[in-house]
């Protein structure tokens, strides 16, 4: 039985009286401590002095201080910078001016699983991963809601890790919609490998070769980009309301045959056999090798696959599309133009990972 979590199990007075150490001012960093700050916590923001996200902060009415000062003050510390960041960042900035007996969080197990980090043995070594963007973290919990979380302990050095952790779930509004316990090994390895097999790899690789074969045919380009990526959304959104039953008491009858009997030739045992090498691959750490050097080499391999990626056909026929779209941002993602990157905060090479690093 899976152990879940609500509010009636939480105790905020675990963390009423200690202080808060944000580190990062991104999405999540952001959503974190100002849903904390929100709660009655005394919370502190950490940036690198000077940082693109300083002023940000402060318009937000906080006092940033800089990563060390923020650490030295704080009981709990939250590292909530990008992946390739936090090995820096907790070397020089944190590990210095953590107290024993401090608590030291993370939203994402990368760096603890995968030993890029490592922790003293008179601390605690805790997670919260909220199972949604920051926005969504922070709007739901202005609306009185919250979104799921999964909690972990990786070290409990005081033996009131769990109950520490917990009420930082709580803090930022977790325990309103469910917190799950699990632990970073799970986390980070169901987490790569979602995001791998399905949730970026997967789809993308289904919706551009949906694409290829619907051009090449000799259908319009616009029609397919319709029927292979556009249309995807409307499915995405109905399985997330109520799961595939949901999913089949919206679409047609029509839909629902080629669903069950053509899908499987799509996912066949070939296509499962390579999710279970990814997923090997993930839990050996061979891949977490293969992204550590990428990252050192300076992520030349990975800059020429973005290129790739990002130079389909199916992007500039989108573009043109979205273009006409009045209920979609109109920002520079959906302007018809050369190719242009779009970086994700956890998984950047060196050069961008630093840029982000500094620019908190």
């Amino acid at each position: 039985m899976t152990a879940m979590y609500w509010n009636e199990h939480a105790n905020p007075e675990a963390l009423k009286h200690q202080r808060i150490a944000v580190l990062g001012y991104g999405s999540q960093g952001r959503a974190q401590a100002m849903n904390l700050r929100d709660s009655g916590f005394n919370v502190r923001v950490g940036l690198r002095a000077g940082g693109a996200s300083w002023a940000e902060a402060e318009a937000d009415g906080w006092q940033p201080q800089d990563f060390a000062t923020a650490t030295r003050e704080a009981e709990v510390v939250m590292i909530l910078v990008p992946d390739l960041a936090q090995k820096e960042l907790y070397e020089t900035h944190v590990a210095p001016h953590l107290k024993a007996g401090a608590m030291l969080m993370f939203s994402h197990g990368f760096n603890i699983h995968f030993g890029l980090i490592k922790p003293a043995a008179n601390i605690d070594i805790a997670m919260i991963a909220p199972k949604s963007p920051g926005k969504l973290v922070r709007r739901q919990y202005e609306a009185g809601a919250g979104v799921p979380c999964l909690i972990a302990v990786h070290q409990d050095a005081t033996g009131s890790a769990f109950h520490r952790a917990l009420a930082y779930a709580h803090g930022i509004g977790g325990t309103r919609a469910g917190v799950i316990e699990t632990s970073f090994k799970e986390e980070t390895e169901t987490d790569l490998f979602g995001e791998q097999a399905v949730l970026c790899g997967g789809a993308t690789e289904l919706v551009t070769a949906g694409f290829d074969t619907l051009v090449k045919a000799g259908y319009q380009p616009e029609v397919a980009y319709f029927e292979c990526l556009h249309e995807l959304k409307l499915i995405v959104d109905l399985l997330y309301e109520g799961g595939l039953k949901r999913m089949h008491q919206f679409v047609s009858d029509t839909a629902k045959y080629g669903d069950l009997t053509r899908g499987p030739r799509i996912i066949d045992d070939r296509a499962r056999e390579t999710m279970q090498k990814i997923l090997t691959e993930i839990q050996d750490g061979t891949f977490a090798r293969e992204w550590i050097a990428e990252n050192e080499a300076g992520g030349k391999n990975y800059r020429a696959l973005m290129e790739a990626d990002c130079a389909h056909p199916i992007e500039a026929v989108g573009a043109r599309l979205r273009a006409h779209m009045s209920w979609l941002p109109q920002d520079e993602a959906n302007k018809p133009s050369p190719v242009a990157f779009a970086f994700g905060s956890e998984y950047a090479p060196r050069a961008e990972a630093q840029r982000e690093f500094e620019s908190l």
